[in-house]
């Protein structure tokens, strides 16, 4: 066994899975576990983000939540990526749409993620990069959402470091730029993949809209949760 030295996953790497999808409510990756996994198995409870590993069509997957926001999904993503050895996430979540054409219950991918953070600016690079899903998963992603009959969209997302924007134009020009929906994790995940020369991409299940005033009720959301989930863990089956 050899236990990791990271800061905040304290585990063994061979109790993590090679793919990782991550929400970011670590009662949810509970829920996923339970849920969607054969024989679940507590690997992580650092701070309660809590992490599991188990199996799905008999290969093995792990959840794990990722907190809210790029700072929380970029020290998780760090630290399974580089130090417990895992070679994909997947980013599992909810999101809001902003064209009038992006109904609620519908999928997401992320192509890439603009956004508002300056984390970016970070990195050694002469040019300030691009968050970009890994072309393979996504073409998993895609093909898995047609296999399953789940509509969805593929294109450019936002990652917003704030929740309430004191921009109230914000979602207008989000809009007008062509931007599919609003959410708050995917830039960074999409960074550290590709930093750390791993793979990521980021599905997204629409909970409500900006502009048409649509919203899930209870047993909708359920459903659109079983789509997004049933799609990413399709596309898990490729990396485990």
């Amino acid at each position: 066994m050899f236990e990791t030295g990271s800061a905040c996953i304290r585990c063994n790497k061979e109790d993590v899975a090679k793919v990782v999808l991550m929400p970011g409510d670590p009662l949810r990756a509970k829920f996923i576990a339970e849920k969607y996994l054969e024989d679940p198995i507590l690997f992580n409870d650092v701070r309660n983000m809590l992490g599991y590993t188990g199996t799905y069509k008999g290969k093995r997957i792990s959840v794990m939540g990722s907190g809210m926001g790029i700072p929380s999904m970029c020290l998780y993503a760090h630290e399974l990526y580089t130090q417990v050895g895992v070679d994909a996430i997947i980013r599992v979540g909810t999101t809001g749409s902003l064209p009038e054409d992006i109904h609620t219950g519908e999928i997401v991918i992320a192509q890439s993620a603009a956004t508002n953070s300056a984390i970016a600016s970070l990195y050694d690079s002469p040019v300030k990069l691009a968050p970009t899903a890994s072309w393979d998963m996504l073409i998993d992603a895609v093909r898995s959402c047609e296999r399953l009959g789940v509509g969805y969209h593929v294109g450019q997302v936002v990652s917003s470091d704030v929740f309430y924007n004191p921009r109230e134009d914000a979602p207008v020009r989000y809009k007008e730029l062509g931007l599919l929906c609003v959410e708050m994790e995917t830039a960074g995940l999409y960074i550290e993949a590709q930093t750390s020369h791993k793979k990521a991409v980021s599905i997204l299940s629409v909970s409500d809209t900006f502009f048409t005033g649509e919203a899930l009720s209870a047993d909708e959301r359920e459903k659109s949760f079983t789509d997004m989930m049933e799609v990413s863990l399709e596309t898990a089956l490729n990396y485990a």
